[in-house]
């Protein structure tokens, strides 16, 4: 096993900027997620990593020696894909053995180690199948046998889920985190999907515009977002953040947005004042429990927990309730928030405000 630092990776296709000076490192045995829209360059960077795609300029370290010039095969890596890229050809085993063969390993070993890894994998009652004989949960856990398979230094999974229906991701999420517990191996997976960054990942690096936005573990990203567009990138459902000031007047202050002025306790609000963008998580509102009368505008029910919406002027809120809560739109409620969960945001640079003025 290794462990993966990124040095400054910058790579561009004529005009246009795919990532640029791109800084990670990636310890050894950690999982560590790309995180973040199309385009965004994760994965350009993941590609680099590979050694499928050159840098403009920067370097690649594994182990503490850079892999610049290394190909995919000499950096011993073992990458996973979206499309699960199997031979159609040939059987479940005959794909998950396919790289021992080429290294021209003893067919006794093949076979013990194919035995070994499907049984890990829940797949040695379909060794003799086809891939089209496969559901496509399957056929993700073959792609994941023949990475496992060779023992690589690093794994790279490049949106393995996207392919799979909901109910299926949740399934694979728990099968490579337990994998990755088991193994120890060093990870990095790229994701657009913030749930599965954060169900995964000992890290999450959140990029933007070929930029790292922040990086840090799981807790870091959701509670102590850098800037306002983590802060909106990560949680579901997304954080509310409005466009107010912040007041103080005869020892009260308070955030006012339209014809709503949110009182809050002077610890929660950061030592300046004027125009801040604030920001507030669905579990941080509270109803019916004192503050600012306002009507439901939309009640969604799930099961486990409920979304009320309420709104003022053009501005909606969004509290979640555990369980079923029984609300019906144009219902009046009070509304006040947590200070413990409020979050303000410089509104020229969008980095979160202190609480003593400094940016993040």
């Amino acid at each position: 096993m290794a462990d993966v630092e990124l040095r400054a990776i910058t790579k561009r296709y004529g005009a246009v900027e795919a990532c640029a000076d791109v800084n990670l490192h990636v310890a050894d045995g950690e999982f560590v997620t790309l995180l973040g829209p199309s385009g965004c360059g994760k994965t350009t960077t993941l590609n680099i990593i590979a050694g499928l795609d050159e840098p403009t300029s920067g370097e690649v370290l594994m182990g503490g020696k850079v892999v610049n010039d290394l190909t995919p095969y000499e950096r011993d890596v073992a990458m996973v894909f979206q499309n699960y890229a199997l031979y159609p050809h040939m059987s479940v085993a005959d794909n998950i053995g396919f790289t021992l063969r080429l290294r021209k390993r003893p067919r006794d070993e093949i076979r013990r180690r194919v035995q070994t890894v499907a049984e890990m994998l829940e797949l040695a009652h379909v060794l003799e199948r086809l891939p089209r004989e496969l559901s496509g949960g399957q056929q993700q856990r073959v792609a994941l046998g023949r990475a496992v398979i060779r023992e690589p230094a690093v794994f790279l999974f490049d949106e393995p889920f996207s392919n799979l229906d909901a109910a299926l991701r949740v399934k694979m999420r728990v099968e490579v985190k337990e994998l990755h517990q088991r193994l120890g191996i060093t990870s990095l997976f790229v994701t657009h999907d913030q749930e599965e960054a954060l169900s995964l990942s000992d890290r999450i690096a959140i990029m933007r515009d070929g930029h790292v936005e922040q990086v840090g573990t799981p807790d870091d990203v959701y509670a102590q977002p850098r800037t306002r567009y983590v802060a909106r990138f990560i949680g579901s459902p997304q954080m509310d953040i409005f466009t107010g000031r912040l007041e103080r007047r005869d020892g009260i202050t308070a955030y006012v947005v339209g014809s709503a002025a949110f009182e809050i306790p002077g610890e929660a609000a950061p030592t300046c004042d004027g125009e801040l963008d604030m920001g507030v998580r669905a579990e941080h509102v509270r109803l019916n429990a004192g503050g600012i009368p306002m009507p439901v505008r939309v009640v969604q029910p799930l099961g486990s927990m409920t979304y009320v919406t309420i709104g003022w002027d053009e501005e909606l809120l969004t509290s979640r309730l555990l369980g079923m809560a029984h609300f019906s739109p144009g219902e009046a409620v009070t509304v006040s928030l947590d200070p413990a969960g409020l979050l303000f945001f410089d509104r020229e640079s969008g980095r979160r405000v202190l609480p003593d003025g400094a940016l993040a």
